[in-house]
């Protein structure tokens, strides 16, 4: 009697348990939810737009009037609009293109391929048909390994060879292999053209905005890294948790490649929009986004000298701290500059100002530096501060570059330029941004 009892409440206790992790289980996946719609309120609103798509396609298949023109080739409009809707517009307008293209010419390759092999015997056509699939798989196959075609094409090319195959190969059992093709390329057209209508006219989210974003919010982080870096650095404040999360903001820059990448792709398919005009120089980006990670390369070894258990004792620092301080006052407001002159698509004159104050700041530094400063101080205990120099130079000769291929952007895009300095309205605290990335969807989170 006494063993069932045991037996019982260790059951209930496992009951218990069991309902207890699925209880917390099902918690977490709530605050997971809440976590992402509140770090970006337009993952919300795409949802609701694949979902009202979806649902307009979905009228072909339920209505008799639609019905009787598509027939079971309406399906074929609903998988388009669940493989083509993508994040942004340019996302979706570029699978939708290659979609459809590829359909067509795939779809009329395939048909005069069947057509050409119906001529001969059964035997042969087999060997043709055979031998145009394999041909043109093989080509297109190793036409995605170039890296240009592959950027902007390689959804392309999988629905090309995916539909040639499918219409040349089934034509050899069906004799309709006309209408079958017509039926899924309009089917295809109409599933498309409402994926795009939905997603670019509701709420609809530009890649080409979230990239300039990015470009200028990157800039601005490394113009605060060495803000906060020259206080720290000469001790005029402790590294407390505020400081040392402006210190690791610059990190995100170091990994923004791809992403960089896959939003000048998509930005490239986007019609004009806003302040962004047709042909917009997005390819520009690409410099400023390398030129942006080269500095950021340094100022992560600067960060490293910070984290160093071998430190300049500060009687030492204090001989380059001046000029050390100003070629970090001069980079950083040019940084903060730029990255503000991107924002607002102005060009500021003052951003010319910062960038020759830093480059003399720096020469200054380099003659001090040949002046032989601690002549008696230990080897080791100077190599950090000569470190630390040494990249800041490396710095001013970043910020430089950075300050060139933004004047060159803001020259193809014809940025506005202001005369005197006016007050501009934008929190860089409010704009800061860090790329996500979920399965195909590329999009930018406001932390």
């Amino acid at each position: 009697m006494e063993t069932q009892n045991q037996e019982k409440v260790t059951a209930v206790n496992q009951m218990k348990s069991r309902l207890g992790n699925i209880g917390n289980a099902i918690t977490g996946v709530g605050a997971e939810a809440r976590r992402l719609a509140k770090e970006d309120p337009r993952r919300i609103v795409h949802a609701f737009k694949v979902g009202l798509a979806l649902a307009l396609v979905s009228l072909l298949y339920y209505f008799d009037f639609f019905y009787d023109g598509f027939g079971v080739n309406a399906m074929w409009a609903v998988m388009t609009v669940v493989v083509v809707f993508e994040f942004s517009v340019g996302a979706t307008l570029g699978k939708g293109v290659n979609r459809a293209i590829a359909t067509l010419l795939g779809g009329a390759l395939g048909f005069a391929a069947h057509d050409a092999a119906s001529y001969t015997g059964d035997k042969v056509q087999v060997i043709l048909l055979g031998l145009s699939v394999f041909v043109i798989a093989v080509v297109t196959t190793f036409c995605r390994f170039f890296p240009k075609i592959r950027a902007r094409y390689d959804y392309g090319l999988l629905i090309f060879i995916l539909t040639f195959s499918l219409i040349s190969v089934s034509g050899y059992r069906n004799d309709e292999v006309w209408d079958m093709a017509y039926g899924r390329l309009t089917t295809i057209l109409v599933g498309g053209s409402a994926t795009v209508l939905v997603c670019s006219l509701v709420c609809p989210v530009w890649a080409g905005e979230d990239l300039h974003r990015l470009t200028a919010s990157n800039i601005q982080q490394l113009g605060t890294f060495l803000e906060v870096f020259g206080r720290v650095y000469f001790q005029e404040e402790a590294k407390d948790d505020k400081n040392q999360a402006l210190l690791n903001d610059y990190k995100s820059v170091l990994n923004s490649k791809g992403v960089e990448d896959s939003l000048v792709n998509f930005a490239k398919w986007e019609p004009r929009h806003g302040k962004f005009r047709y042909r917009h120089p997005w390819h520009q980006y690409v410099q400023i986004g390398s030129l942006t990670r080269q500095c950021a390369y340094k100022i992560d070894a600067l960060n490293s000298y910070l984290n160093s258990d071998v430190q300049t004792p500060l009687e030492h620092r204090e001989k380059i701290k001046e000029a050390c301080k100003k070629i970090i006052l001069e980079s950083s407001s040019a940084l903060r500059e730029l990255a503000m002159g991107i924002q607002t698509m102005t060009c500021s004159p003052s951003r010319d100002i910062h960038v020759v104050n830093a480059k003399s700041a720096a020469a200054k530094l380099k003659a001090l530096m040949k002046t032989g400063l601690w002549p008696d101080a230990d080897f080791l205990d100077i190599v950090p501060a000569v470190a630390v120099a040494s990249l800041l130079i490396e710095v001013v000769g970043c910020t430089m570059k950075i300050d060139e291929a933004v004047a060159k952007l803001a020259s193809s895009a014809r940025f506005k330029k202001v005369d005197r300095e006016v007050k501009r309205e934008i929190s860089f605290d409010k704009m800061q941004r860090t790329p996500s990335i979920e399965g195909s969807h590329i999009n930018i989170v406001v932390e």
